[in-house]
């Protein structure tokens, strides 16, 4: 009896620490999963401690005014080295706390409009560098930013699988390439290189954290060099700095490096968001996920034959009421998908737009109507001026036509004609985004025969010119990088002739005859300039005949510059001061962005 009593309690023994140690080796495991997150919470955290620790430093009535300048520029320098974890995990909050220092108007589509006064850092830094500061709206700006941190950092959560920290660190060198060194959010001081600087530096710190992961360690020294050198080249002049070298020599090779690191930490993505998993160059049909924009996440089945049967349609008359008019009418496959007029005839008030690399974008129509290509080709069939149909009569007129019927069916299987049509025009749309332009083969290093010129002229662009911090890279339209989920639009001024010396604002009103949003008037959506040498004349009412005309708008200071003031002007400058030089080198890059197919 005492040999069984034995035997049960060594084995009870025995039971008992296997479990401690299953107990502790899966506590061990969860600590080792988690300890990234904590030691990446723990950056967080400083700096956002410290952000916000400056902000409420800047006293407006008791400190000399560059010593509030002295702890904005604190509080800048932590909320960029915070840039890289926030804008991964507080979308949102890293938008408005980063946004310029324009009226922002939300709600407009579900008729719940709010007219919302800006906040965050570039507020502050507007009014702080003032010669004369208005007390009230920096006050403001000031404690509603400190709030929201201090909201952030009570609410704040972090829990990062691998494939979030691929994300975010993708995400960041994608930031830095398209609005980090063009001027994006540093308005008056200009120091766009040494905040992405300060961007690089979190990424090295969280590449470091994440040692354990790496089973090449020669692959992760490999990256953090390559982003250490990226730092140095960053201590630069804003206005010579090479913006061409920098993304060919840094940010293409960091993003062939971390598909290399994902395929070496073993990462399974759950889905691909706008910028692909897989994306080794920024410039590339390959780097973006087109699915990401459409109606139809998961419509991917047959689409090489959806394509061609929405390229049949494109193209066919009999859609429009009067079967005079195509979608190919107006949008001219020669002419980089336009027409090459002012406008299409005496019935359009608009200069037609580029169909080419209109899949990238969030809304569509030169006042942004339409959410989708999808929800645009219902807009042409309704427009009375256009196709003058019903989405009904289209269907009709489309199962008319038996091979058409029996695509439908081969295609589609399902009763939804309609939205069927338009999913087919759509997806035959998404194809004109090529990215085989001069300039993108030359950035990729496919070849090596831009001039010295056109070279300037995307420096001037992306820098100078500050040309990119409304038309952004890769694209060169609206749409914001890297997260591709917004499409800006902006109220620039444009007259309504030539004359210089009589200026007369354009009298259409934009986005507002939509809604009537009085601060949305002369609004219109930021368009691609891919293709923009064929796709002449240029601007919403096709005012300009030739890309000089258009630069020189520019260079001018838009329509304030020809004397139009207007408070809701969105242009971030009073005038470039850019050189007969620069500007030809401006048009020369430009028209390496023709598609030479």
């Amino acid at each position: 009896m005492k040999d069984i009593l034995s035997q049960a309690k060594a084995y009870l023994c025995v039971c008992l620490l296997l479990l401690f140690v299953g107990c502790n080796q899966k506590e061990q495991k969860y600590q080792a999963i988690d300890t990234t997150s904590e030691q990446i919470s723990e950056l967080y955290n400083r700096y956002l401690t410290n952000a916000i620790t400056n902000l409420d430093r800047i006293d407006i009535d008791e400190l000399a005014p560059e010593e509030g300048q002295r702890y904005y520029m604190e509080a800048r320098k932590n909320f960029k080295l915070l840039e890289p974890i926030l804008s991964h995990s507080d979308k949102n909050n890293y938008k408005s706390l980063n946004a310029p220092n324009i009226i922002q108007v939300k709600g407009e589509d579900t008729q719940d409009t709010k007219v919302i006064q800006p906040i965050g850092f570039q507020v502050i830094e507007e009014n702080l560098y003032e010669s004369e500061i208005d007390t009230v709206t920096l006050k403001r700006a000031i404690n509603i930013t400190s709030a929201r941190l201090k909201l952030i950092k009570e609410n704040f959560s972090l829990q990062l699988k691998n494939y979030h920290i691929i994300w975010l660190i993708r995400d960041q060198l994608v930031r830095i390439a398209t609005t980090g060194i063009t001027g994006f959010d540093s308005p008056v001081l200009n120091q766009s290189l040494l905040e992405s600087a300060y961007t690089y530096q979190t990424l090295i710190d969280i590449v470091k954290m994440n040692a354990s992961k790496f089973h090449s360690k020669e692959l992760m020294d490999k990256f953090i060099v390559s982003l250490q050198q990226s730092q140095k080249e960053l201590e630069h002049d804003f206005d010579t700095f090479d913006r061409f070298s920098f993304i060919k020599k840094n940010t293409d090779p960091q993003l062939e490096m971390l598909v290399e690191i994902q395929k070496d930490w073993k990462v399974n993505f759950p889905f691909e968001m706008a910028l692909s998993n897989n994306m080794t160059t920024l410039f590339s049909e390959d780097a973006l996920n087109i699915t990401y924009f459409s109606d139809r996440l998961n419509d991917t089945t047959n689409m090489v034959e959806k394509q061609i049967f929405g390229k049949e349609l494109f193209n066919n008359t009999s859609l429009s009421k009067d079967y005079n008019m195509a979608c190919a009418t107006c949008h001219v496959e020669e002419l980089a998908f336009t027409d090459g007029r002012k406008t299409f005839d005496v019935n359009q008030t608009r200069n037609t737009p580029t169909v080419a690399y209109a899949a990238y974008q969030q809304s569509f129509f030169t006042d942004a109507r339409a959410g989708s290509l999808e929800g645009q080709v219902v807009g042409v069939v309704k427009n009375h001026n256009e196709f003058n149909m019903s989405m009904d009569s289209i269907v009709g007129r489309v199962l008319k036509n038996k091979k058409y019927k029996e695509k439908i069916a081969d295609l589609y299987g399902n009763k939804r004609i309609g939205m069927n049509i338009r999913h087919a025009i759509a997806s035959y749309i998404r194809t004109l985004s090529s990215f085989n332009s001069k300039f993108d083969k030359n950035i990729r290093g496919e070849e090596n025969t831009l001039t010295d010129e056109e070279k300037l002229g995307f420096n001037v662009f992306m820098g100078k010119g500050m040309c990119a911090t409304c038309h952004f890279p890769p694209v060169f339209n609206g749409t914001v990088p890297p997260n591709f989920n917004d499409t800006e639009l902006e109220f620039i001024g444009v007259p309504a002739t030539t004359d210089t010396i009589n200026p007369k604002l354009s009298t259409d009103l934009g986005r507002y005859n939509l809604f009537k949003t009085e601060e949305r008037k002369h609004f219109f959506k930021t368009p691609t300039i891919r293709n923009a040498g064929k796709t002449a004349p240029y601007m919403h009412n096709g005012v300009y005949n030739t890309l000089e005309e258009v630069m020189e708008f520019y260079n001018k200071g838009g329509g304030a510059g020809l004397g139009l003031h207007n408070d809701n002007q969105t242009l971030p400058f009073d005038n470039l001061q850019l050189s007969s030089k620069e500007i030809k080198a401006l048009v020369a890059f430009t028209k390496t962005l023709t598609d030479q197919e």
